[in-house]
């Protein structure tokens, strides 16, 4: 008897929380500026811990810090990733920032506490209702590994590895535009390549 009361007791609770969480959504509105509420925050985490089994939670990546594999997974990293993490991972980049929840700043504890395999499982499977996209294929595949190094070396990036991954950002319309107007400049100011041209024929 005493068991049902303590469950019904729950069950009440919780569907008092939910109201109220409701309640305070609805009247905050459903705006992506502002940041989740504490109620959110633990729901979406624990969620999170629970959708991740114990065998991949504790897997082991198959892949050590080198500098083979961080120079692969830095360029991976800044051609798919950096547009909502920015490339040193802060999250401070115009997509990151207006995404609800934001982009962390996975140099933080929140990121760098999460074990190989639950940074592994993130990346391959994406989260729901989050901006994080899956980025594996169906199969176990190892570019999402190799990124879970890079992730783990965040809180060391350097200026120079920063730089580096800069010239390998996507760029927009507007930079290659902006791009080939200066190249078409430059190309411009140069002396025509004698080579380039036709050769004159004189009649004899």
């Amino acid at each position: 008897m005493r068991r049902r009361t303590l469950i019904l007791f729950f069950v009440a609770v919780g569907i008092v929380a939910a109201a109220i969480g409701g309640f305070t959504t609805i009247r905050r509105g459903f705006s992506a500026r502002d940041n989740p509420s504490a109620i959110e925050t633990y729901v979406a985490k624990t969620a999170r811990r629970l959708s991740v089994s114990a065998s991949k939670r504790n897997a082991t990546n198959p892949f050590i810090r080198s500098p083979e594999v961080l120079a692969e997974a830095r360029a991976h990293f800044a051609d798919h990733c950096a547009i909502c993490h920015g490339n040193d991972g802060s999250g401070k980049t115009q997509i990151g920032q207006n995404l609800y929840p934001k982009a962390p700043d996975m140099r933080l504890h929140d990121t760098q506490n999460l074990t190989d395999g639950e940074l592994y499982y993130t990346i391959h499977n994406g989260i729901r209702l989050t901006g994080m996209p899956s980025w594996g294929t169906a199969e176990e595949d190892d570019d999402s590994w190799k990124l879970v190094v890079f992730v783990r070396h965040l809180p060391k990036l350097t200026p120079a590895e920063e730089r580096e991954m800069e010239a390998l950002n996507p760029k927009g319309p507007g930079e290659k535009k902006e791009e080939q107007e200066e190249e078409q400049f430059l190309n411009e100011g140069q002396p025509s390549n004698p080579a380039s041209k036709q050769p004159t024929h004189h009649n004899h």
